[in-house]
């Protein structure tokens, strides 16, 4: 062929082999991710195999399935199959994994098996940016999405369901006893295989009607510790990941996977473990009403940490055509409420509800006022303060003060889960039961953070950053 661009042919030989060391850039990320590791201490994150046994087969050092499942995650290739094949052909992995080429099942129990130390990687990573001074700012935005597990939603059964299946088990059993009846009377031979097989087909029936006693009311065969959440207004079979992403960078400096549909016990513990990883004492904490919740605002204040959420609107009486709560002025000096139509609302009495000390207040105007339709439907309307209501105050006025601060939290907190999930190919999780799938986030958290500092930083900065 004339006139183009000819290759080298296949049969050509070389009297001294190109090296793999010369196929790979010195600028390309897998570097990063080789002095990454080789700079880490296996052995104190909690890695199995560091030190070989005596005897036995020699097996795979940790650092090497390391390398290749923080490569395989960083460039999508999650399965251990796929990265079985990519050791054998692709260039980068040979240079990476020094020619080796583990088995699946091998790759797959080294993240089964290591699941702590993996975790301690992803922290460390974190650690590493804390040095690089990557989180200046002193804000930090929370967030959780859902996740879909592996087991799939007709594998996955709630109360309603188990009712309904319930029903259809009994009828299923009546149907099989009936059929027994009739095989006694035919052939023996038959008799025998067909009654073995329909004695099989009711004992599974009700080994499966005897799993309505799991505790939560939810069953799921494939996944045990996946639930049934909302997301978006639909039901999904999965888990809710929170993470806790800086503000400046949207580095993940923090994260959790549970299997709770509610946000609503999260604040607390992701705030400390964000301020924790960043290490900054006044740190600002940004998340949307999911998160609001009086007893973990309360804690999070009494730490040091500032919240900035939005309050939930759970009173039904503007929908009735009441006043909100809203309408009703706290005045601090004299401990009373002033309501729409100007009249004082005093301090009555002291109740416990549901854990919680209340002030009750009310006015003895209440049913002479003009705009009484407009406020109860009762004798007085009574408004109750909790004893801790001031955090809560000061919390809405850091939120009045500072509206802009719900875009950050939106163009903060949900663009890597955007991100993650597009990697993922809007499929689900691999691994199953919540131990495993918390490795399994901290693999695609550790690969979104690297690719982020490198995209920051680039390739010889951050390998210059590892080396010291």
């Amino acid at each position: 062929m004339k006139r183009f661009v000819e290759g080298v042919s296949r049969d050509q030989s070389t009297l001294f082999p190109e090296r793999l060391e010369d196929f790979i850039a010195q600028d390309n990320p897998v570097r990063v991710i080789d002095e990454f590791v080789e700079s880490l201490p296996l052995g104190e994150l909690g890695f199995e195999g560091v030190a070989p046994c005596s005897t036995g087969r020699p097996g795979y050092h940790p650092s090497i399935l390391l390398k290749l499942y923080i490569y395989g995650y960083l460039n999508r290739i999650p399965s251990s199959r796929r990265l079985e094949r990519e050791t054998q052909r692709n260039v980068e992995l040979m240079w990476l994994c020094e020619r080796l080429s583990p088995d699946f099942k091998t790759i797959a129990d080294f993240r089964k098996d290591n699941g702590k130390g993996i975790r301690g990687v992803c922290r460390e990573f974190v650690l590493i940016c804390r040095r690089l001074d990557l989180f200046t700012r002193a804000i930090v935005a929370i967030d959780g999405s859902k996740f879909k597990a592996v087991n799939h939603r007709d594998r996955n059964f709630t109360p309603a369901k188990m009712k309904r299946r319930t029903e259809q088990i009994e009828a299923s059993i009546e149907r099989y006893l009936g059929q027994l009846d009739s095989a006694d009377q035919g052939e023996p031979a038959v008799t025998e295989s067909k009654t073995e097989r329909l004695k099989n087909k009711i004992a599974v029936l009700k080994e499966e009607m005897q799993l309505d006693k799991a505790p939560d009311q939810q069953v799921l065969l494939t996944d045990p510790d996946a639930r049934s959440m909302k997301s978006r207004g639909q039901g999904i079979v999965g888990y809710n990941v929170q993470t806790a992403v800086e503000t400046e960078h949207h580095l993940i400096v923090d994260h959790e996977v549970i299997n709770t549909g509610s946000d609503r016990h999260q604040l607390e513990t992701m705030a400390k473990g964000a301020r924790a990883a960043v290490g900054i004492d006044d740190l600002t904490v940004i998340a949307d009403r999911g998160y609001y919740k009086s007893e973990e605002i309360l804690a999070c204040e009494q730490a040091g940490i500032k919240t900035v959420v939005p309050k939930t609107r759970t009173s039904n009486n503007k929908a009735k055509g009441l006043f909100g709560r809203e309408a009703f002025r706290y005045v601090g000096e004299t401990d009373e409420y002033i309501c729409p139509a100007g009249e004082r609302l005093i301090w009555r009495f002291r109740t416990v509800e549901h854990g919680r000390t209340l002030d009750c207040y009310y006015s003895s105007a209440c049913p002479n006022c003009s705009m009484k339709r407009q406020c109860t439907t009762g004798t007085n309307r009574r408004i109750k303060r909790w004893e801790h209501e001031a955090v809560l105050d000061r919390v809405q006025a850091r939120l009045d003060r500072q509206p802009e601060t719900m875009r950050l939290r939106r163009q903060s907190a949900e663009h890597p889960f955007a991100t993650l999930k597009t990697w993922m190919g809007y499929t689900h999780f691999l691994t199953r039961t919540l131990p495993n799938v918390r490795t399994e986030m901290s693999l695609h958290v550790l690969a979104y953070n690297l690719k982020r500092v490198i995209n920051l930083l680039g390739v010889g900065a951050l390998r210059d950053a590892l080396a010291t």
